[in-house]
């Protein structure tokens, strides 16, 4: 049963009573156990403004995950939780002498990335497991100690700066080996094994982070993949001009957020279902659904770290390289739809997705599709955010609206009108891409000289409270902003944030009522008959057009007894 009310600004949030009772607890978005809250990201952040402007332009970035226990096709450093002593030992002790990948080349791998489109890099320089992709004189469990011996990260990065790729460092505080080596539990996110309980382990952390940070050239961008207050002040001091992602912006896992986040944020996404190479038990994601993950992301402002991992011989995976290539032929098309850009007034109308170049530049509607536009057709539509004058122009990305090859009395040239309900636009697919003619991605209308035809309503998430009788969870909204429509329907949607890590999204959303409103104000749903567990919701608000939504926010529905 959902119950939605008006209240006032000023939130009651009710206390429990004897017995069983079921709370809601808030939790910092994306942070569950990092220590820092959303705010603390913004507000301590030293990361350079300019530096952000730069890793906004970028858009789209490589995440490779690969570590010694890519020969068993297992789940990175996590099978090491709840192992045996017999399976713990054998993983410190007998994975590092066959770990030998004869024909890893990482130009080959740069080569490959500068052709997707990509613009930066986040190598695994350390996982959970504690064993060091680079050399370090901290720890025996390293590359250092295997019958390849070579330095990977050095090559790495070597080999993307080559092609103009900026190198990123992904490493993990959490370390397995140290734990193990110091008797302790094999955990993570448990306060006794968290580096600001272990001083060893920080030191130990601090001294690897300084290693990263002196001995590899700059370093562009660092992800922390763990407790990040003390090793993000390092970094920050070792190179001043580097980009702290995780550990400083938000950075969602495994989906992309419902609405645009504020400021600089990264969606890092698995091409199938694993991190690491698994040879079998992966289902990979389609190059279209890779593709709409990449222009759907920016169009909400974020970029897109595209994972992939490397097989125990050094290779990628053909499914892997495959896709990428499918993206790179998608970028060399579209690319400047991508890069540079940042979010319009809305991210989408339907299927037809919007980034604009930053400063008001042109803005560039990208039409998505589940059906293959046959080449030498027409495709109509309409947009209803957007307004031309007599300057504007509007082509399609990639051809010169002139010519369809054997079609010699085809025009394919791009038009619009613009009428009191939108702009109306006429185009052709007319570009050759791929043999039969029905390339399944989508296509890109660069329009310039074109101005914002409505103002959109805006939506905030608020908090979450148990109800006065402890049997339901309370969320909270307000619309700021009607806009230019005269009623709107709001509401929230939920799912569970079950998945591997704090970050990762998984689940579907659950839609609750909606209630009209006719003016800005507060409203709150009451959900009952939520099993326990944990959850994330935002607010939403339906424009004719379009549902607009708040930021995603968590909350815990757990059973507790009082006393």
């Amino acid at each position: 049963m959902l119950k939605i009310i008006l209240i006032s600004k000023k939130w009651a949030i009710a206390k429990l009573g004897r017995g069983f009772a079921i709370m809601a607890v808030l939790l910092p978005f994306a942070l569950a156990s990092h220590s820092i809250t959303a705010q603390d990201l913004e507000s301590a952040s030293r990361n350079k403004p300019d530096r952000l402007d730069w890793f906004r332009d970028q858009g789209f970035g490589l995440f490779v995950h690969w570590s010694v226990d890519s020969q068993l096709g297992v789940v990175i450093s996590h099978s090491l939780v709840g192992a045996s002593d017999d399976y713990t030992n054998r993983f410190f002790n007998d994975l590092p002498r066959t770990f030998n990948p004869t024909r890893f080349d990482p130009n080959e791998w740069a080569r490959l990335a500068a052709t997707a489109g990509v613009r930066y890099v986040m190598f695994t320089t350390k996982h959970h497991s504690g064993f060091t992709m680079f050399h370090s004189e901290t720890t025996p469990f390293g590359i250092e100690n295997t019958p390849f011996h070579r330095d990977i990260t050095a090559e790495v990065f070597d080999a993307f700066r080559h092609q103009g790729i900026a190198a990123g460092v992904y490493f993990s505080p959490d370390d397995f080996y140290w734990l193990h080596q110091h008797g302790k539990p094999i955990k993570r996110h448990v306060p006794e094994v968290e580096p600001s309980n272990n001083p060893g382990l920080l030191q130990y952390d601090r001294t690897q982070v300084t290693e990263l940070l002196t001995h590899y050239g700059p370093v562009d961008l660092i992800f922390f993949d763990g407790e990040a207050s003390d090793l993000r002040e390092l970094a920050w001091k070792l190179q001043p001009n580097i980009i702290v992602t995780r550990g400083a912006l938000e950075t969602p896992e495994l989906a992309v957020p419902s609405g645009s986040l504020p400021g600089p944020w990264e969606a890092s996404i698995t091409m199938g279902t694993a991190w690491q190479y698994q040879p079998d038990n992966e289902r990979y994601k389609s190059g279209s659904d890779l593709i709409r993950l990449l222009f759907q992301t920016r169009a909400k402002g974020g970029n897109l770290l595209l994972n992939v991992g490397p097989m125990a011989n050094g290779q990628l995976a053909i499914e892997q390289e495959n896709r990428l290539r499918e993206i790179g032929l998608w970028m060399f098309v579209n690319g400047e739809s991508i890069y540079g850009v940042r979010p319009w007034i809305i991210p989408n109308e339907g299927d037809i997705w919007f980034t604009q170049k930053k400063n008001k530049g042109p803005l560039y509607a990208i039409l998505d599709s589940t059906v293959p536009w046959e080449r030498g057709t027409w495709r109509e539509f309409t947009l209803h955010s957007v307004r031309a004058n007599k300057d504007s122009s509007i082509s399609v990305l990639g051809q010169d609206d002139k010519t369809v090859e054997y079609k010699p009395t085809t025009i394919p040239q791009s038009t619009w009108t613009q009428q009191e309900d939108g702009l109306h636009i006429r185009v052709m697919r007319a570009q050759r891409l791929q043999d039969n003619s029905q390339w399944p991605n989508a296509v890109v209308v660069k329009l310039t000289d074109v101005t914002p035809s409505l103002t959109p309503p805006r939506v905030k998430t608020g908090t979450s409270a148990q109800s006065a009788d402890g049997a339901s969870i309370v969320l909270h909204g307000e619309l700021l902003d009607t806009g230019d429509a005269p009623a709107l329907d709001v509401g929230f949607e939920y799912r569970a944030t079950t998945g591997e890590d704090t970050h990762a999204r998984s689940a579907v959303w659950i839609s609750t009522e909606t209630r009209k409103l006719t003016a800005k104000g507060i409203f709150q749903v009451d959900v009952r008959n939520l099993a326990p567990g944990s959850y994330e919701f935002h607010a939403f608000v339906k424009h004719p057009l379009l549902t607009l939504y708040g930021e995603d926010k968590p909350v815990i529905r757990s059973i507790t007894h009082s006393k």
